[in-house]
């Protein structure tokens, strides 16, 4: 019998005058007891509408009845059934859009807390049992290369192992985890979580190499050449987006994407490694998305006195989490809704001096429902700021496209496929994550990676392709 408790059982957390000092984990988890008494507000719906919700279509309340009993294993084997990354999803998930967003209790009061107790199994089990992962199948001998090892590679090398396929997997970075890595800061998610799933996939036989530009190091050709009887591309959407205004050139303005990658992978923070980011004593981090909470948050935890948030819409329009504004608003970010820079001044030193903004004004919705910003006429101000930092969103990287032209893009370069079976223009080659969407989510880049494998294993067991 569920309890019918509206309320959620609150997660822990540092609190903000602390946590602005370290890069440790904001959210601290649930205890067992925590656990047990949230999910036994889940109502075991005959027709549950949070699996729907979910990308990847875990099954929710039976896992969730599993924690209920305090079976914590049998509920990690009910998850890790749809999802080999509970422990990353459970922390990056946008769930309060997707599973929670069904959830019946959330009509009255707030929803069952699905991805905390995702988290939570997750961490039991890792905590529990060192054990990695064996392949469901035995192995197959044929080979298949993913490219990139963001959400989707990393989804699509792990099921096509379990299958029992031979999979190799290429990362142009010298680590591999993609956005999970150079992206999210670890006091959103923990380094060490990404290196469990390398674990997982040495367990399972894939193979690895780092430092492989594909479009430059190989082409597709080259890989189906060398054996390969099938290929995901997941190159992800690295190539940051500027806004094209005066001053955007100068010294101390740089793109959210490569002030994430110097903090989070490069340890920007640690004065023992060579690759610092900006020094700042006023930081504005133009944009309203995760990847402008995280840049504005990094900053503060940098040594910035001040970080400003600036966003060209009102709040309700921000793609933000509501969880990492609010996180955000607790540790003193301040934030300038219907805000937008026209022009970024030097100060003497001839680095950024300040940044100067109009106000804005939302016109009537469009046909998506969305209402765009309008300038108010005579609205300029200048804002006093030593370091720009622009988050405004990335498009794909186009290396492979520009190796390998037969593949179709579309008008922003990303990658043409099949939505079901995710097949590009050019057979055996298969694609998904940002590189098909754009900059997404952690979980919408897993689900493509999912029915890229499942399609890719349909696609070679059809063909009966020899073993190479």
């Amino acid at each position: 019998m569920a309890d019918l408790n509206l309320e959620a059982v609150p997660m822990p957390q540092q609190e903000p005058r602390d946590r602005i000092h370290n890069f440790g984990e904001v959210t601290l988890g649930y205890t067992p007891e925590m656990a047990v008494q949230e999910a036994s507000r889940c109502l075991q719906c005959k027709n549950p509408m949070c699996v729907k919700g979910c990308p990847v279509n875990i099954r929710i309340p039976e896992f969730i009845a599993k924690v209920a009993e305090g079976d914590f294993e049998g509920a990690y084997e009910v998850i890790t059934q749809s999802n080999g990354m509970p422990a990353i999803t459970g922390r990056v998930c946008p769930q309060e859009v997707q599973c929670e967003a069904k959830c019946v209790l959330g009509r009255k009061g707030e929803p069952v807390a699905i991805g905390w107790l995702e988290r939570f199994v997750a961490d039991w089990h890792l905590a529990s049992d060192p054990t990695t992962a064996i392949p469901h199948y035995p192995a197959n001998y044929t080979h298949v290369a993913v490219i990139g090892s963001g959400p989707a590679g990393l989804t699509c090398a792990y099921d096509l192992a379990q299958l029992g396929y031979s999979v190799t997997l290429y990362e142009a970075f010298h680590t591999i985890g993609g956005v999970l890595v150079y992206g999210i800061p670890a006091f959103r998610l923990p380094k060490d979580l990404v290196a469990r799933t390398e674990a997982d996939l040495h367990s399972l036989g894939v193979q690895i190499y780092r430092n492989m530009v594909m479009g430059r190091v190989l082409t597709l050709q080259e890989l189906f050449d060398k054996g390969y009887k099938a290929i995901f591309v997941a190159t992800g959407a690295g190539l940051p987006k500027f806004m094209g205004i005066p001053g955007e050139g100068l010294p101390g303005v740089c793109s959210a994407n490569e002030y994430l990658t110097r903090v989070n992978l490069m340890h920007a923070a640690r004065p023992d490694y060579d690759t610092p980011c900006l020094t700042s004593r006023s930081v504005a981090v133009v944009g309203g998305g995760n990847v402008a909470m995280d840049a504005a948050r990094c900053a503060l935890r940098l040594g910035a006195k001040e970080v400003h948030l600036v966003y060209r819409r009102s709040r309700e329009e921000m793609p933000a989490r509501a969880e990492e504004v609010l996180h955000a608003m607790e540790e003193g970010i301040q934030f300038h809704f219907l805000t937008n820079p026209v022009e970024i001044l030097p100060g003497s030193s001839g680095r950024v001096g300040s940044m100067a903004c109009v106000r804005m004004e939302l016109g009537e919705p469009d046909e998506r429902g969305r209402r765009t910003p309008h300038e108010i006429p005579d609205s300029r101000f200048v804002m006093d700021v030593d370091t720009v930092i622009m988050a405004l969103g990335t498009s794909p990287n186009p290396l492979i496209r520009m190796a390998d032209p037969s593949l179709e893009v579309n008008e922003k370069g990303c990658f043409v496929v099949d939505e079901e079976t995710m097949r590009t223009s050019q057979e055996g080659v298969y694609a998904g994550g940002d590189a098909v969407t754009g900059a997404a989510t952690v979980i919408l880049a897993m689900g493509a990676g999912k029915r890229a494998a499942a399609a890719i294993d349909h696609y070679l067991q059809a063909n009966q392709r020899p073993p190479v």
